[in-house]
């Protein structure tokens, strides 16, 4: 009887600590998404939810930036370059219970380059002759001219793969092919997702996950502190991180990120159409004390857009170097004086906190900048959509996302014929020497005409419990990617 009882209180304590298992975890993000259609939005938010947790692409970025297959399991390419075959995975299913096969590829691809395509990246297509379902596992894509890039432009969320079924109500129904389930969005406060029992892969060790929106730094950190959250990948209070490596109960995680971070000029408007007044606008900036002020040392100064740590990096930091002098001798030579700008400022902290030192180095020049914080949905309808501003602060996390120069349309409207040969020809250039000069040549190209202000990389600083493990370190897209996370037993 005895040994009955001590068999069963080990049993009971088995199950104890098999209950007390932790498979949940509540993240906490900076930005609320405006929708949850990576292939219908530009906003960094949109990925940083969906990206490999509710949709996959063909392809898709690891941790370190590779490509690698994802649903489809491995690709041919034609001696010429022009033809890619994939074949896909068998017995995927998309999260409603319809199956995925080539038709699907051939819908998302042909819906992505559509003449009324909303999608923010749509030049990713461009290159794109034809795409064909030979069978259900097999699909060829075409092409216009030879391009190596294909598979890391597929592996972009903007090109992830939908259901013509769902596609239509994607914005608040996301529905996709991956390891997670939508369940809710309790639209200003969190998003909720659940493991895909059905998934065709590796299951999460993850049952659940809840993305909550704290914009607030203080807020950020009291909810880190108080275990509402537990990890916070891009953590908005970078002065708190001392506080965190001191306490084992954390762990502060530093890493690179594409992010640019930038301020935007209006080129199209006057006097932002002048490059005298864009290149005095560039050397009124002290980069040193933004990273410093802002970001409390967190950032690598840049003076092109393009991340340091890419092989292909220029550094050109020097060609708008800090110089007011300079800066207030261009105003003049540029007929400029008493200058008003509009300088409108998204929520993240490093736009709010680097606007107002901007403003105060563009105020010692001569230049007054006239500050608006902007919530997010604002901010991309009236700066992103609208182009209606002069100045803006914005981090760019896109990978490699340098050919945006190219497009005349975008918010920041810059159209120079000579950057868009470039960037035309390093799309049809398949020697990787060839286009490292390219590339280089663009980032010198945007460096000399001052399109923008240069600012620095964003580094990726987060905080997690010290348990939570699997989290990346670095970001080489806009991703929360929760399909290796885990708690730590």
């Amino acid at each position: 009887m005895l040994k009955s009882l001590k068999l069963s209180a080990a049993f009971l304590a088995l199950l104890a600590g098999q209950a007390m298992a932790k498979d949940t975890l509540a993240l906490g993000m900076v930005l609320e998404p405006p929708n949850l259609d990576p292939t219908a939005g530009a906003a960094a938010a949109i990925d940083e939810v969906v990206y490999a947790n509710i949709f996959e692409g063909l392809t898709r970025f690891s941790p370190d930036g590779a490509v690698l297959p994802a649903l489809a399991s491995s690709w041919e390419v034609s001696e010429d370059g022009k033809t890619y075959t994939f074949t896909l995975h068998s017995g995927v299913k998309f999260h409603d219970g319809t199956d995925f096969d080539a038709s699907d590829v051939e819908f998302s691809l042909n819906r992505a380059r559509a003449e009324d395509s909303t999608n923010a990246q749509k030049a990713l297509f461009a290159g794109i002759e034809s795409v064909e379902a030979v069978d259900p596992a097999t699909v060829k894509i075409t092409l216009s001219a030879p391009d190596g890039a294909l598979p890391f432009k597929l592996a972009w969320g903007d090109a992830v793969m939908v259901g013509e079924e769902s596609a239509a109500d994607l914005a608040t129904k996301p529905v996709g092919t991956g390891p997670f389930t939508f369940t809710e969005w309790v639209q200003g406060d969190h998003v909720t997702l659940t493991r895909n029992e059905g998934y065709w892969g590796e299951a999460p060790a993850l049952a659940s996950a809840t993305f909550k929106f704290i914009s607030d730094p203080n807020a950020a950190f009291a909810a880190m502190m108080a275990g509402d959250v537990d990890a916070f990948p891009n953590f908005p209070a970078p002065e708190t991180l001392a506080q965190f490596e001191s306490n084992p109960q954390f762990s502060v995680i530093v890493g690179s990120t594409e992010g640019e971070t930038i301020l935007a000029m209006n080129n199209a408007e006057p006097p932002l159409d002048n490059v005298k007044v864009r290149k005095a606008i560039a050397h009124a900036i002290n980069r040193a004390d933004i990273i410093d002020g802002a970001m409390f040392g967190y950032g690598t100064p840049i003076g092109t857009h393009f991340a340091p740590h890419n092989p292909d990096y220029v550094d050109l930091t020097g060609q708008s170097a800090f110089d007011p002098e300079a800066s207030q001798m261009l105003l003049k030579e540029a007929g400029v004086s008493d200058l008003k700008l509009r300088l409108a400022l998204p929520p993240p902290s490093y736009a709010r906190r680097g606007g107002e030192i901007i403003a105060a180095q563009l105020r010692a020049v001569g230049i007054e900048a006239e500050i608006t914080n902007m919530e997010w949905a604002q901010w991309l309808e009236q700066v992103f959509n609208g182009r209606d501003f002069d100045l803006t602060i914005i981090s760019h996390t896109e990978p490699m996302d340098i050919g945006i120069y190219a497009r005349p349309d975008y918010y920041f409207q810059y159209d120079d014929a000579d950057f868009q040969a470039m960037i035309t020809k390093l799309e049809t250039t398949a020697d990787p020497a060839a286009r490292s000069e390219i590339l280089k040549a663009a980032q010198q190209k945007i460096a000399d005409d001052y399109v923008n202000g240069y600012l620095f990389q964003l580094a990726k600083s987060g905080v997690a419990n010290a348990k939570v493990k699997g989290l990346w370190a670095n970001s080489p897209t806009q991703a929360n990617d929760l399909t290796g996370v885990s708690w730590e037993d």
